[in-house]
């Protein structure tokens, strides 16, 4: 499938979430110099990566290192998960613009055979620790502008709490450090359950959406504005697989790239705040995925 050409650059998302405006280059390049002070955000300003080692069914550790993603992508701004929040990681993230650190909070296990699996602890207690611990990191890595919720519905039911717990967490974090935003994940399918989100709304600050099943990627304007309708006035980054994990197959190359299209169409009509690719462990077995996302966000942002 040929790539559409879009010769607009994007407009709303760096303002919406407060990003700073600075761009990565190629694969081996640094993070570069901020851009000029008011410049409008390219494509490139408004994507995240995830980072981190997660184990996925047939999915072998990447070769890729942790900000390593963010730079194949030519990206600045990461959503790091699977690993412990402290300064070893963050030392490895402080030159890239934005961080935020999963609170879910995903960590290891070993299995009887000693091997290991990646498992979230995510009762409020653990939460809550989780994101104060954040809070006081993010003094002295000031790039740590988020904590990161997610499989958020999925996991507060499976622990038995509601939006008081979820509220009691968002405060203290914030007590801790009041600049930080919250994200979640919401995906298409959990919109039935609007009065869930309804309790949870005034304690999220970013919703990131994510379309579970690829070939549902052709409703993505209907779901982008549903969730509009469902999070009035929340930035909205929309998640990119590059992996299929109801066929534990990479996503096809056509299917991305429509999705890509579509969240420059979205972003540039201002119904979209970024977008964050899922992830940098998933690069060496989905190459194509990766260099054709990597070559379409070069090219809006030229």
């Amino acid at each position: 499938m040929k790539r559409r050409e879009f010769i607009q650059e994007a407009t709303i998302a760096g303002a919406t979430l407060g990003l700073a405006g600075r761009t990565q280059g190629a694969e081996q390049q640094a993070p570069a110099a901020e851009a000029p002070k008011g410049a409008k955000p390219t494509f490139r300003d408004i994507g995240w990566v995830w980072e981190g080692q997660g184990i996925d069914p047939q999915v072998p550790p990447s070769i890729y290192g942790l900000g390593q993603g963010a730079r194949y992508f030519g990206l600045s701004r990461a959503n790091f998960l699977f690993h412990p929040n402290d300064v070893h990681a963050l030392r490895l993230l402080q030159d890239y613009d934005e961080v935020t650190c999963d609170i879910s909070k995903w960590g290891w296990e070993w299995n009887e055979d000693g091997r290991p699996a990646c498992k979230p602890k995510s009762d409020p207690t653990t939460v809550r620790t989780e994101g104060e611990n954040v809070a006081r990191l993010a003094r002295e890595f000031p790039n740590v502008t988020g904590v990161y919720c997610d499989d958020l519905m999925g996991l507060m039911k499976s622990y038995n709490y509601g939006p008081k717990e979820f509220g009691e967490i968002r405060s203290a974090i914030r007590d801790a450090n009041p600049d930080l935003k919250l994200w979640t994940v919401v995906y298409t399918h959990e919109f039935e359950e609007a009065a869930f989100w309804t309790g949870l709304r005034p304690h999220i600050d970013v919703v990131t959406l994510w379309i579970w099943k690829p070939e549902n990627i052709v409703h993505m304007t209907h779901y982008v504005d549903q969730c509009l309708a469902l999070f009035p006035g929340k930035p909205i980054v929309m998640g990119v697989y590059l992996r299929d994990y109801t066929k534990v197959a990479p996503v096809p190359v056509d299917l991305v790239m429509s999705q890509m299209e579509g969240i420059a169409d979205l972003v540039e009509k201002g119904k979209l705040s970024g977008y964050s690719i899922l992830a940098a462990v998933l690069i060496d077995g989905h190459r194509l995925q990766a260099d054709a996302v990597r070559d379409f966000i070069t090219a809006q942002s030229t």
